[in-house]
């Protein structure tokens, strides 16, 4: 099912973050700045900095105010070894592609979280002996980038092995005691009822090895979901999950709750627009959640009129959207307002002469998709299509799909 998410290398099931502390920064070579606060790294989305098309982390944050980014993904080398990589490939100790990245970002007062497992490739859990290697592997990643957080990604086919989920619970439980103030969010994969056998046999390990972390998110994508409302059932089905596994009343649940989704269209074709994403950002800021983020930011812009649509793309979402749209949901949930922009307005053209009262072409339509060269009249105007356009209202802007060609 979640196939097509190995060559996107998307985000999924078990996610560990760790927020950062003067303990953190004081062992960092990196240059590491002061943490943000814990809302940020608890909002930041997923970016891969040197796969999928990377887009520019600071052209993202000056558009939408964006601080943290949840940088994708840690692995064992492919050629086995109990040793930090990028990707399976780049040895982290060597690494100066992806230092230079976080070196942007926080030089523009933003920090990141890096981001370990994902769906491809072998996890540190599964290649390192014990608990106490593999947390001696990531304590290599957060000492080489001066991390104030880290989020461990765990999911098929390693959350199916019961050792290596001991290992990697046990490594974050570690990393918890080792770097105080360390913030950690335990994510597994998100099902209707709220998570599955796996998920939940996850959680009774962290019990089990008496580890308690910020928060447990799941990902209510990849799954037959449809739209907000499934989501947010499912994520109140994993709250009752919390309260029975820890004991929790249901405000404590929701306190160590957290929500990872995918923009756009899913692996599996499901969609998920905006308006769902404000929808649960809603449901989690009422609730109390402790989480919000998704994957991911290499995603978050219009595909071609080719491709939008018709296939999940790990550089573009596939639905109607402005680039960043999806960003400044994460914003919000950080408690900041993300900056309105003022666009330059597209001076008004010097209409073609036309007879007064000159015929209007079909009213434009939200549920119609447009394509570039199309027509439709709105607002006692004809418009032209530029691109691929769904339920954008037409208005004559420079970054709107429309050209106004008059009035009609």
């Amino acid at each position: 099912m979640r196939r097509l998410r190995a060559c996107l290398g998307a985000a999924a099931a078990v996610s560990l973050a760790a927020v950062g502390t003067t303990a953190l920064v004081a062992g960092s070579a990196s240059g590491a700045t002061t943490a943000l606060g814990n809302r940020w790294y608890a909002a930041a989305p997923y970016l891969m900095p040197t796969d999928n098309d990377p887009p520019d982390a600071g052209t993202i944050m000056d558009a939408t105010g964006l601080k943290a980014f949840q940088l994708a993904f840690i692995l064992a080398p492919n050629g086995g070894g109990c040793s930090p990589t990028w990707g399976g490939t780049s040895a982290v100790s060597s690494d100066t592609a992806v230092q230079s990245v976080i070196n942007t970002i926080r030089a523009k007062g933003g920090d990141v979280s890096v981001s370990i497992g994902g769906y491809g490739g072998t996890k540190l859990g599964q290649a390192c002996s014990d608990p106490a290697s593999t947390a001696a592997a990531y304590q290599q990643v957060i000492t080489k980038y001066g991390l104030h957080a880290i989020d461990f990604d765990l999911e098929e086919p390693e959350y199916e092995n019961t050792a290596a989920v001991h290992n990697e619970i046990g490594a974050a439980k570690i990393l918890q005691q080792n770097n105080p103030g360390l913030y950690v969010s335990v994510t597994t994969a998100g099902t209707a009822d709220g998570t599955g056998w796996f998920g939940k046999q996850m959680l009774l390990e962290a019990k089990s090895q008496g580890f308690t972390p910020n928060n447990f998110s799941i990902m209510p994508f990849d799954g037959g979901f449809n739209g907000a409302a499934s989501q947010t059932s499912a994520l109140a089905n994993f709250n009752t999950i919390l309260q029975s596994t820890f004991g929790w009343d249901q405000a404590t649940a929701y306190a160590h709750e957290g929500f990872s989704g995918m923009n756009g269209r899913s692996d599996t074709g499901e969609y998920f627009s905006q308006a769902d994403f404000q929808t649960v950002l809603d449901f989690a800021t009422s609730h109390g959640m402790d989480r919000f983020t998704f994957w991911s930011l290499n995603r978050d812009r219009q595909c071609s009129p080719a491709d939008n649509g018709g296939r999940t793309s790990g550089t573009c979402s596939s639905v109607a959207q402005n680039s960043w749209d999806f960003a400044k949901y994460s914003v919000k949930f950080a408690g900041a307002t993300p900056p309105t922009g003022t666009p330059t307005p597209t001076p008004t053209p010097t209409p073609t002469p036309t007879p007064p009262g000159g015929a209007c072409k079909a009213a434009w339509s939200a549920s119609t998709v447009y394509t570039a060269g199309n027509e439709a009249s709105y607002n006692h105007h004809n418009w032209k299509a530029k691109w691929w356009t769904q339920n954008e209202t037409p208005a004559a802007t420079d970054w709107g799909p429309w050209q106004d060609e008059g009035p009609c």
